[in-house]
């Protein structure tokens, strides 16, 4: 059996060496802001847009993260027709000014509505499935899922629908764009009841 611990150290060494080589940030929020009016309707202006919980929100989520979705949209690396054809529109530098934007606004938490389940799921993230060889998703989104930058991205606060959609994403191959098959080779391990687990667990945050 696989040790949780040391594959998740071996999943962060490589994501990082991917990641730093890969979309740097360091745009500008202020330009940014006219930007994301474009994005409003779908994110909120703020980047907390509530109403669809399949949605993400992208309030105070990693700027580099957000610069890296984006490019990916545009590159087809990530597939969503939409979410392709508003990127295609943005310049390089339009893309990390919109990304500045939304990653200076604050996310708001949602609420939990199942403690058991939160609970159930609080013990995957921090400490992973030993049976299952999955490790602690701490080790990458870090111990308070404010994420890793500059590839692992902030998971607290976010929808849990939109987190598990995106764990059976990865799991089906619907979504490929993780470095190095990451998320897919996790995602793979974890049984619907697990991804609900730590989705409620973590919009709590």
């Amino acid at each position: 059996m696989k040790n949780p611990t040391r594959t998740a150290a071996l999943l962060v060494t490589v994501a990082l060496a991917w990641g730093n080589a890969a979309y740097a940030a360091g745009g500008n929020a202020k330009n940014g802001e006219s930007i994301a009016a474009n994005c409003a309707a779908c994110h909120g202006h703020d980047g907390n847009h509530t109403t669809a919980q399949t949605i993400p929100k992208l309030a105070q989520q990693l700027e580099s993260y957000i610069v890296k979705q984006l490019h990916d949209f545009k590159s087809g690396d990530r597939k969503n027709s939409i979410m392709s054809s508003m990127a295609s529109t943005v310049s390089d530098q339009g893309v990390k000014d919109v990304a500045a934007w939304f990653s200076s606004q604050k996310m708001g938490a949602d609420k939990v509505t199942d403690k058991s389940l939160a609970e159930a799921g609080k013990k995957i993230y921090t400490g992973g499935i030993a049976k299952g060889s999955v490790p602690a998703c701490s080790s990458c989104h870090g111990p308070n899922a404010h994420g890793m930058p500059p590839t692992f991205p902030r998971l607290a606060g976010q929808h849990a629908e939109y987190i598990v959609a995106q764990l059976k994403n990865f799991k089906s191959d619907a979504r490929a764009n993780d470095p190095n098959g990451v998320m897919r080779n996790i995602a793979s391990k974890l049984t619907d009841r697990q991804m609900d687990a730590v989705a409620e667990y973590l919009t709590g945050l």
